[in-house]
């Protein structure tokens, strides 16, 4: 009798162990779906970032190296993901803890079966293409500062140098799991791994190739500009809010997980944070140029927006709505006054993505210990100073290896005519820059 009373009560312990170990396999299964679908996602909004760079550029350059600074944009995109594929995946992710940097090889995603792991998990292929959108961007940032007087060839070599070679070996030191996260440095969405690597290559790129003919004169032993208005402000405009709306998926990604509560949480945080940044950048640098030039200057709140963009991307989560609003708001003012300080210097940047990427990015970069008590001031210098050596050095070494061999630099003429006709030979706006018979 005893026996028969507790057969059915083994039963229904057996069922109760096999129901909860199913439950415990779809929340598993589930997680993963939710973390695959956060990349792609994120993935998604960041490729979107490829178009509004390329509205911002074409805007802010003249109408007669509209179609060039398009194709570029196009290009450079399609080259990083080629590079990303064949060597800078696995240059940025496949080295060892407190490495330099990871191995050589094309990259493979290894997905077999569907083992969903511990509910941490999520797709490969998801996540090789969000950090390839990741590696687009930082050549992104160089096309702005060198348009309208570089080769076209040129500049894609380049942009495939750094895509597959220099940014993945920063991206080790830290998202790699190499030297500087070994260290303690905290850069959570790139503002130092990818805007300043993007700022600093530029910024040696404009110091070698040098300014626009007519940007700068010397009158007196001073430094007179001469200010070279953008074809399309309304353009301009649009890239810079497609830039901002694919910051969500830049730096809401960048939490890396959506199989939780928290993460979801975290995720909120993170969107209202960079979205109150931005805001903030743009009202500042409305305000300082109304107070420094008695006119507000449209171009300059575009880049007071993307300044606090490039600041909270640093550090996106651990902030408060009033404290993302303080760095957003100090990332813009250091761009009001950046911009003037690189044309004293006779630093040709046209459409200031180094004051943008580089200065707002080691402005975000040094300032997480303010929010962040894991992270260190001493730390976060030491990534700063690490990155721009290296960057600099190793494009440096680039642009003079491109420079002395095939140049980089159209001639005067090339350049007066516009690199529409001498580099695509067409024209952007066929009806507006050239007489036609048609």
């Amino acid at each position: 009798m005893k026996n028969i009373i507790k057969f059915p009560l083994m039963v229904g312990a057996v069922l109760v162990a096999l129901t909860t170990v199913a439950n415990a396999a779809v929340e598993v299964e589930t997680a993963f779906v939710f973390n695959t679908l956060m990349f792609l996602i994120g993935g998604f909004l960041v490729m979107f970032m490829a178009a509004g760079f390329s509205m911002l550029e074409a805007g802010m350059v003249r109408s007669k190296n509209v179609a060039t600074i398009c194709t570029k944009n196009i290009a450079l995109y399609s080259i990083a993901g080629l590079m990303f594929w064949v060597v800078g995946y696995n240059l940025m992710y496949g080295g060892e803890a407190g490495g330099f940097m990871g191995s050589m090889g094309i990259w493979s995603s290894g997905e077999e079966g569907t083992d969903f792991g511990d509910g941490t998990g999520y797709g490969a292929y998801s996540d090789w293409f969000f950090q390839m959108v990741f590696c687009a961007t930082a050549a992104s940032i160089v096309s702005g500062t060198v348009a309208e007087r570089i080769k076209l060839w040129p500049f894609l070599i380049f942009c495939a140098v750094l895509t597959g070679f220099i940014y993945p070996i920063v991206g080790s030191w830290e998202w790699g799991a190499g030297w500087l996260d070994a260290k303690g440095f905290s850069d959570f969405a790139g503002s130092t791994l990818v805007h300043s690597v993007g700022g600093w290559a530029a910024l040696v790129g404009a110091m070698i190739l040098g300014p626009r003919i007519g940007k700068y004169r010397t009158v007196n032993g001073q430094t007179v500009v001469t200010p070279i208005p953008g074809s399309n402000l309304p353009i301009a405009t649009l890239g810079t809010f497609i830039l901002w709306f694919g910051w969500f998926g830049f730096n809401g990604g960048s939490q890396l997980a959506l199989g939780s509560g928290a993460d979801a949480i975290a995720i909120g945080r993170i969107f209202t944070n960079t979205n109150m940044a931005a805001a903030s950048g743009t009202v500042v640098a409305l305000i300082l140029t109304q107070v420094l030039y008695k006119k507000v200057d449209l171009t300059m709140v575009l880049n007071g927006a993307l300044a606090g963009l490039v600041a909270i991307t640093a550090e996106p989560l651990t902030p408060s709505i009033g404290e993302a609003v303080v760095i957003g708001g100090i990332g813009a003012a250091l761009v009001v006054f950046a911009v003037p300080l690189l044309d004293k210097l006779k630093i040709d940047d046209v459409v200031g993505a180094v004051s943008v990427h580089l200065v707002a990015g080691i402005w975000g970069t040094i300032i997480v210990p303010f929010t962040n008590s894991d992270a260190t001031y001493g730390v976060q210098a030491l990534g700063i100073v690490s990155v721009g050596a290296f960057v600099c050095i190793a494009s440096a070494i680039v642009w003079l290896a491109l420079k002395y061999t095939i140049g980089i630099r159209v001639t005067e003429e090339e350049e007066l005519a516009g690199l529409d006709v001498s580099e695509l030979g067409l024209h952007a706006y066929p009806e507006f820059t050239h007489d036609s018979k048609i």
